[in-house]
């Protein structure tokens, strides 16, 4: 197998801060949200002149930004999306291609950003070689697969489909219990719709069951003392099977996360293009280097990972039925910055004069170091920096340097 022509590494930016980062660690394209019609409206998301700016910076590194448009609309969204839709036509440097699942909004972006290809979202469920011809046939350019697809059904997708009609397939991050994320549990339990973005993640609830004449008596689902946690899918991990997902004929693997961290965005990101990069030069260097690679993408926020649908239709080992926590091995402490006085940090979580850090970069390497000293913008040290967002000048016992992105050992501080 000729594993040359690498897939594009597709990863998401819910920030420009984040954006920033995934570029700079690996990204080969980025995803991201206006701060309207954007299915993560928690997310920090760009504003019109962010956007901008993201795909200035994007554009100038020779990479790809698609913009998400993926809501189910209603008709109060529709002058928005006009809005959008009429003002992106106005640019000159615009978005490599709309991410849409709504037929109204894929009808309106034809007719008013007539330039920007089309994308269908995973959110249309696309299962089926003729449901991908349908959009090929409106005009898409790409189809994101749903996520319920075998690696088998992929590679017979690829060798049904024309060859100017690309093929996107999740590799990575969370997992939506719901059918290719079209959930409405959110809506009906809090009046907060998983489908327009406001999703609250009942998901991860931890559920009883509790009979109607006997109110306070909570009777666990399964018999454990803990309760259930019924619909709690494990996150995705495909960062072993690389080879498998590349023969299908995938133009581009999708990282998971807008609503994640820069130390997220920076350890996954850079794991999948050490893998690809290693991959492309021979598999017997991406299989000498899968430990390495398996240990990063546990070293930032996530939880029990599975395969999903790839090899067939998952058992309950696919679920985390005792919790919902997140596994924290390693904490975010921040990004270091430059400016005229030298090197500091917007501190992200607490941490102490002395302690082990590590700095990581987006060569690969990892510095380990410790920090001697914190001083404040009024010249004051401090032997540990307590406050969030505060900007601290460092002094450490490696050098640093400016996007280094530092993380801490957890040992159960948090």
């Amino acid at each position: 197998m000729d594993y040359c022509r690498k897939p594009e590494l597709l990863m998401p930016a819910g920030s420009p801060r984040v954006l920033e980062t995934v570029l700079r660690y690996g990204a080969d394209a980025v995803y991201l949200g206006s701060e309207a019609l954007s299915l993560r409206a928690k997310a920090r998301n760009f504003s019109d002149e962010e956007l901008k700016e993201a795909l200035a910076l994007t554009h100038g590194l020779g990479k790809k930004l698609y913009l998400t448009v993926n809501i189910f609309a209603h008709n109060e969204d529709l002058p928005d999306a006009e809005k959008l839709f009429r003002m992106i036509d106005g640019w000159t440097d615009k978005p490599d291609a709309f991410i849409i699942s709504d037929f109204g909004l894929i009808r309106m972006a034809k007719r008013l950003c007539q330039s920007v290809p089309l994308h269908i979202s995973t959110q249309t469920n696309s299962t089926n070689y003729e449901t991908f011809l349908f959009w090929y046939e409106l005009g898409a350019r790409r189809v994101v697969c749903a996520r319920e697809l075998s690696l088998s059904e992929l590679a017979e997708l690829r060798a049904r489909l024309p060859q100017d009609l690309e093929i996107e397939c999740f590799v990575h991050g969370a997992m939506c219990m719901s059918y290719s994320g079209r959930c409405l549990i959110s809506n009906f339990l809090t009046g907060r719709d998983a489908n327009r973005g406001s999703c609250t993640q009942p998901c991860r609830w931890e559920y009883y069951l509790c009979e109607e004449t006997r109110p306070g008596q909570y009777m666990p689902v399964e018999e454990t003392e803990r309760g259930t946690y019924l619909y709690n899918s494990k996150d995705l991990c495909m960062i072993e099977y690389l080879p498998e997902l590349i023969r299908t004929g995938a133009a581009s693997l999708k990282v998971e996360g807008r609503m994640k961290t820069e130390l997220y965005g920076a350890t996954v990101a850079r794991a999948y293009r050490m893998a690809l990069d290693d991959l492309s030069e021979s598999e017997a260097l991406y299989r000498e280097h899968l430990p390495r690679y398996r240990a990063e993408v546990q070293k930032c926020t996530t939880r029990s990972f599975c395969t999903g649908f790839y090899f067939g239709r998952p058992d309950a080992s696919a679920q985390n039925y005792e919790s919902s926590e997140y596994f924290k091995d390693y904490i975010y402490l921040g990004t270091v910055e430059k400016d005229e006085r030298g090197l500091y940090l917007r501190q992200k979580n607490r941490f102490f004069c002395g302690d082990a850090v590590e700095a990581i970069r987006a060569d690969g390497s990892d510095i380990p170091c410790r920090i001697l000293s914190f001083e404040t913008e009024n010249g004051e040290i401090q032997e540990s920096c307590p406050h969030p967002g505060q900007k601290l000048y460092l002094h450490s016992d490696a050098p640093l340097r400016e996007h280094d992105i530092l993380r801490k050992e957890n040992k159960g501080e948090e």
